[in-house]
């Protein structure tokens, strides 16, 4: 069946919307104050927890001081989900870039200086930088499991096992942000090829629009596909190449505008201005 550019880059967009509205739970669940839970069993002093909850920021506290270090592990698995996911989606869009520039499609044509020769074949531009993105994040979807492994099978409180999580943790953020910015590079550099559909190898793609075509004429579906099955078998099908798509989220109304909203949205979500006030304050000293 039909699809466009418009649809490809719409997915992409609407995908990492949702993997941004996970990384919002992440940061909700974590935005939450330890402080004052000492050694996992609270302190004789008599804090005042609050106090300091407001001035960092926060949104709230770990209540249960016990919980507040039971944490570990816990809040850097769950972020380690929501870098994963945006990973599993430039892993994918690097995977579609790089069959899209392959010789047998040449949808898409990646740029010269994102791109290196073959050891051996002169005519052949290797999409490296797609590949080499595409192998990163893969390893930053490991990280979720190399988290749990490590904090697997602890009872409560801490133990020095959980330093290892730091040495997987975080770099995972400078890797996930290069990767988010080539991408981002590579994607504004990319040249859509505007007449794949020339070819006839693709005449077929417009057989399904040919039977509904024929149905909203008041053809029962079953006579209209067999008469354009039959029509293909014999060779003698011509697709009519005008799409009428014009349901939301369609090839003919992508709902980019809604797609758009919806990741102002959820970054609109994160609230940091409690977190940067509390910072502005302790800083000026006001």
């Amino acid at each position: 069946m039909p699809s466009s550019f418009g649809l490809w880059f719409g997915a992409y967009a609407e995908s990492l919307a949702d993997d941004l509205l996970l990384m919002q739970a992440a940061y909700k669940i974590c935005n939450r104050n330890p402080l004052g839970s000492a050694a996992g069993y609270g302190s004789s002093f008599p804090l005042n927890r609050q106090m300091t909850t407001e001035l960092l920021g926060f949104d709230s506290m770990d209540y249960n001081v016990v919980y507040a270090q039971m944490g570990r592990g816990k809040m850097e698995r769950t972020v380690a989900f929501a870098l994963a996911g945006i990973a599993a989606t430039l892993s994918k869009l690097a995977y579609d870039a790089c069959l899209f520039n392959s010789q047998n499609f040449g949808f898409i044509k990646l740029p010269d200086r994102f791109t290196t020769g073959s050891s051996i074949m002169p005519h052949k531009k290797n999409p490296d930088v797609f590949e080499l993105t595409r192998a990163k994040c893969n390893k930053i979807q490991s990280l979720p499991q190399q988290i749990t492994l490590i904090v697997n099978n602890l009872p409560s409180g801490y133990f020095r096992d959980l330093q290892i999580i730091k040495e997987v943790f975080l770099p995972s953020f400078g890797e996930l942000k290069d990767c988010l910015r080539m991408v981002t590079f590579m994607m504004r550099e990319v040249q859509v090829n505007e007449h794949i559909l020339d070819d006839d190898k693709y005449a077929l793609l417009f057989s399904v629009e040919e039977v509904n075509r024929r149905v909203s004429k008041g053809v029962p579906f079953r006579d209209a596909y067999k008469a354009v099955g039959l029509s293909i078998e014999a060779g003698q099908f011509t697709p009519d190449k005008t799409v009428q798509h014009t349901h939301e989220g369609s090839a003919g109304n992508l709902c980019n505008d809604r797609i758009t909203a919806l990741m102002h949205n959820i970054i609109n979500g994160f609230s940091f201005e409690r977190a940067n006030d509390a910072e502005r304050k302790l800083t000026e000293g006001k």
